[in-house]
Formats: structure tokens, C-alpha cells, sequence
């Protein structure tokens, strides 16, 4: 992914100087793995800073971070980490953190991959107490769908969608969650706000 996205660093979280055999083992597999299968294209972030003295910029920088003192990065250089690699609960909580960052669970999209199949979903379920209100924010389910047609090679879509969200949020009509956060924006409806992206494109 980082490699195909010109990304400029992979970054594997882990708690190893606590969990050795379990997550310490991910973060020796991750460097294994760069080593093994990408080893023209990556080099380690000791290396980079040993050995090339920090010239070797047209590789990905593989890292690693320790789950706790991520948490302060995360939040503190978020510009420093482009892709990270890290087990399903460090990685609900890092991505509940960076969410928090942009406005909430309702802007943040996921994805399951695998080599054969890629599934994108809202990060925050299915929040069945919202049924029927047509209140919540939908970028989040969006924002998947525009993954799903960049996994598909769909650029053009991809950026049509982004640019007219970008522009809607810009112009501060937005669902609730986003309204409380921001001064003098103008509170929509879910579909008030799918309507408002349309009318960007």
C-alpha cells in the first residue's frame, strides 16, 4: 500500500517490550517481511538515519513505535506517520484517536483487506439508535465508498466526491457533530448534507 501510494513510511505499533512472544513477534515479522518481499523498495528507519544520513528518500521508511508513546506522536506529529501496521486493538484505539483529530468516528472510513478481497464499512457500526432520524453524519460511509472506488482504480470518481466534500465542509453545512465543533456552520440534516456534496460536484 505504502509503496503504491508513494507513502513516505511504514510504521508498525506495538506493545513488544512488554508482550515479547506476542506483539514483540509482529513487530519482528513486519521488519521481516519489508526485508524479505520489499527489500529494493524499503529501508529501516536506523538504517535511513545510520547509514544513508537520511538521503535515501526514494524509499519507505519502515518504522516502529511502541503502542503508548504512539498515542502521544499520534497526536502531537501526526505529519510523521503515513501508514501504520499494528495488531486489531492497538489499532482501535489509534484510529479512534486520529478520528478525534478531524471531528469524530462519523469522518473516519474503514476497510478490511486481504490479497483477493477488500470489504469498506463505517468505522462506527451500525448505530441502530439513529435509525430513521436522518441526523448523522455520513462521511464516514462515504468516505469507504470513495476507498472502495480507489481500490478499484476509479480515480476520477475517487476525487470528484472528496473535492465536492471538501468544499461542502468548507462552506460549514454540516451534520450535528460537526456543527458543535465549528463556529458559525450551518447544522444539516443527513440528507441535507448528501444534497449539499451533490450539488458541489
Amino acid at each position: 500500500y505504502a509503496i503504491h501510494h508513494n507513502k513516505q513510511s511504514v510504521t508498525l505499533v506495538h506493545k513488544g517490550n512488554i508482550m515479547k512472544y506476542t506483539e514483540g513477534a509482529f513487530c519482528e515479522w513486519g521488519y521481516q517481511l519489508a526485508k524479505e518481499e520489499f527489500s529494493e523498495q524499503v529501508i529501516s528507519e536506523e538504517t535511513f538515519w545510520d547509514e544513508s544520513a537520511g538521503m535515501a528518500r526514494e524509499k519507505v521508511i519502515i518504522k516502529d513505535r511502541i503502542a503508548d508513546a504512539m498515542f502521544q506522536q499520534i497526536l502531537l506529529r501526526p505529519e510523521e506517520y503515513d501508514v501504520i501496521a499494528t495488531s486489531n486493538l492497538n489499532g482501535d484505539y489509534l484510529s479512534d484517536a486520529c478520528a478525534a483529530q478531524i471531528g469524530g468516528l462519523g469522518m473516519a472510513p474503514g476497510a478490511n483487506m486481504s490479497h483477493h478481497v477488500a470489504l469498506f464499512e463505517a468505522t462506527h457500526g451500525t448505530a441502530p439508535k439513529y435509525t430513521n432520524m436522518d441526523k448523522v453524519n455520513p462521511c464516514s460511509l462515504i468516505l469507504s465508498g470513495v476507498m472502495m472506488l480507489d481500490y478499484m482504480g476509479w480515480e476520477e470518481a475517487h476525487k470528484m466526491i472528496v473535492d465536492a466534500m471538501q468544499e461542502t465542509i468548507k462552506q460549514k453545512k454540516v451534520t450535528y457533530d460537526l456543527e458543535r465543533q465549528m463556529e458559525g456552520a450551518t447544522k444539516m440534516s443527513t440528507s441535507g448534507f448528501a444534497e449539499a456534496i451533490i450539488s458541489n460536484m
